[in-house]
């Protein structure tokens, strides 16, 4: 990853923390199109690139390693309480404790998904020499991060924290991917550890993509309206686009 694709992930998701701050008669239908529409990309570029390479290595054991992927999603969500969901809480539920909780899940979920970015390039390059490609992974990351953080900062808003306060949080949220992408390009990862790092990643998305479609329904009635249904064509047709 270059500088420049470091500070457009630190940029992005800080603007989507900070729309709040200015426009606050948002429409719940509409945050629940745009998680749609982030929910599909990343359900399919998770199975038409990151599922294929974590396989296509020399690792063995990949299908484990995505199970614990898996499952650190659920325990991140204990204290996340699933606001990389999109989910917005009722403000009589918050305060400080509530706050740390949820900045320790997203933080650390933040963290782990942004180790491979730094040499993602490079390995699906191994993987397929002479393709050209588009950083497919950077980009869902940044589709699923925005709503992220305008759940999170409307979050903290609605709770009564300054916005100082909430701009400190944002900032720390916003920074933890390119950190974690930092952290894994100091570790020199071999082709076999990324794989395994890589199947970690490929976990996480498909319990953070699969919550999304399918808690996203109207009325939890798992009626899926025409809007929600464009959304998600719109969104597997954007992965097909990268594949």
């Amino acid at each position: 990853m270059s500088l420049l694709e470091y500070i457009l992930l630190f940029c992005c998701v800080l603007a989507g923390g900070l729309i709040p701050y200015f426009f606050t008669g948002y429409k719940k239908k509409t945050l629940k199109l745009v998680l749609s529409f982030s929910g599909a990309y990343l359900l399919g570029i998770t199975a038409l690139h990151l599922l294929p390479e974590a396989f296509q290595g020399k690792s063995t054991g990949i299908g484990y390693w995505i199970l614990i992927g898996f499952f650190i999603q659920l325990i991140l969500e204990i204290f996340s309480k699933g606001i990389e969901h999109g989910h917005i809480h009722p403000s009589h539920h918050l305060n400080w404790t509530f706050a740390f909780q949820i900045m320790v899940g997203l933080s650390l979920h933040a963290f782990i998904e942004g180790l491979p970015l730094a040499n993602y390039d490079t390995f699906h390059h191994h993987l397929h020499e002479g393709e050209t490609h588009y950083n497919s992974f950077l980009l869902g990351i940044l589709l699923h991060k925005l709503p992220a953080a305008f759940a999170l900062s409307s979050v903290l808003l609605m709770s009564g924290f300054k916005k100082q306060t909430t701009l400190i949080l944002l900032i720390f949220f916003a920074s933890m991917s390119p950190l974690g992408g930092l952290v894994g390009d100091l570790l020199s990862l071999d082709s076999i550890g990324y794989q395994k790092l890589l199947g970690l990643v490929v976990g996480t998305f498909l319990h953070i993509s699969t919550t999304i479609l399918f808690e996203n329904d109207e009325n939890a009635h798992h009626q899926v309206s025409v809007y929600k249904l464009l959304a998600v064509a719109g969104g597997v047709g954007l992965a097909l686009l990268s594949s």
